[in-house]
């Protein structure tokens, strides 16, 4: 398996319930809108994110963070 420990690689974590739904809600969407990751995605893998999870990951653009959000598929 890739290693997922790698300064490009950045920090991916699974949701809570909570967080999801105030997610859904701020953004006005269904989870279904989101991108999406594949269970077997080494990240995913890592976290041992199941369909249906959501992972949150912090991007970095120089000293600028985003969050993105990806739902977990089968796969």
């Amino acid at each position: 398996m890739p290693s997922t420990d790698h300064i490009l690689v950045p920090e991916h974590e699974l949701m809570s319930d909570k967080e999801i739904k105030e997610l859904l809600k701020d953004l006005d969407i269904v989870p279904e809108n989101l991108p999406k990751i594949l269970e077997s995605d080494p990240q995913a893998v890592k976290l041992g994110a199941k369909p249906g999870n959501i992972i949150k990951i912090e991007r970095r653009d120089g000293k600028i963070s985003y969050p993105y959000y990806r739902i977990v598929i089968e796969g």
